[in-house]
C-alpha cells in the first residue's frame, strides 16, 4: 500500500480520536510520561506542522516543529493541522523528494517513503495513546498495524532510547501470542496494558 494511504489512515485515526475529548479530558495523563492529553496533541500538531514544513523543503527550521498552542477549541485545532500534513503529503511529486528531520538528524535528508513513514509509525502509536487516555478503542485494522510493526521494528533499540526524553523508551519484552498492534507498542517501549485510571 502506497505510504501515504497508511499515513492518511493513521492520522484520519487519530482525528476521529480527539474529536471525542470532552473539556474534562485536556488535563488526563497520556502514555507519554509527564505529558497530559493536551501536551500529546499540542506535540502531534506540531509535528503535523513540522513534516508539512519539511515536504515542502523547510524542515530545517526547528521553529515549525514546536507543540501548536490548541486554544479554546483543540480539536478543530488539532484536525487542521492533521490536514496540512495529509495535504502535503499528497502533493505531486512529493515522493521524489527528501525531507530534512531536524528532531532525527540535523544534516541527513531522508527519502520521501522513509520520512512519511516516521510521521505514519509516530501517529499510529500516538493514535494509541490517545485512544488510551480516552478509553476507547483504537480503530486501524490488521493491515495498517502489519505496516506500522515494519517500520516499528527498523528502529534501532540502542543507546539513543536512554537519553532524557528520547523519541522511544527501550523495547518491552512482548506476551505470547500478541497482536501486530502490541508487538508495535512493545517494540516501541510503551505497555499495551497501560490505563489513565491505574495513572491517577
Amino acid at each position: 500500500m502506497d505510504i501515504r494511504k497508511l499515513d492518511r489512515t493513521a492520522v484520519l485515526e487519530t482525528v476521529r480520536l480527539v474529536r471525542q475529548a470532552d473539556p474534562t479530558d485536556w488535563d488526563l495523563p497520556t502514555p507519554c510520561a509527564g505529558w497530559t492529553l493536551r501536551q500529546l496533541v499540542a506535540h502531534m500538531a506540531g509535528q503535523h506542522h513540522g513534516f508539512a514544513a519539511a515536504a515542502a523543503g523547510g524542515g530545517e527550521d526547528l521553529a515549525v516543529w514546536q507543540p501548536s498552542a490548541l486554544g479554546e477549541d483543540p480539536s478543530t485545532t488539532y484536525r487542521a493541522a492533521a490536514w496540512t500534513a495529509i495535504d502535503a503529503f499528497a502533493e505531486q511529486g512529493v515522493l521524489t523528494r527528501e525531507f530534512l528531520l531536524p528532531e532525527i538528524s540535523a544534516t541527513r535528508r531522508f527519502p520521501a517513503s522513509v520520512a512519511i513513514g516516521f510521521h505514519f509509525l509516530d501517529h499510529v502509536v500516538h493514535g494509541w495513546d490517545v485512544a488510551r487516555t480516552l478509553g476507547v478503542p483504537l480503530d486501524l485494522g490488521e493491515e495498517v498495524a502489519e505496516a506500522a510493526l515494519a517500520f516499528a521494528l527498523r528502529v534501532p533499540d540502542d543507546e539513543r532510547r536512554l537519553i532524557p526524553e528520547p523519541l522511544f523508551r527501550p523495547a518491552l519484552p512482548a506476551a505470547p501470542g500478541a497482536s501486530s498492534l502490541d508487538l508495535v507498542l512493545t517494540s516501541l517501549g510503551r505497555s499495551p496494558d497501560w490505563s489513565a485510571a491505574a495513572v491517577l
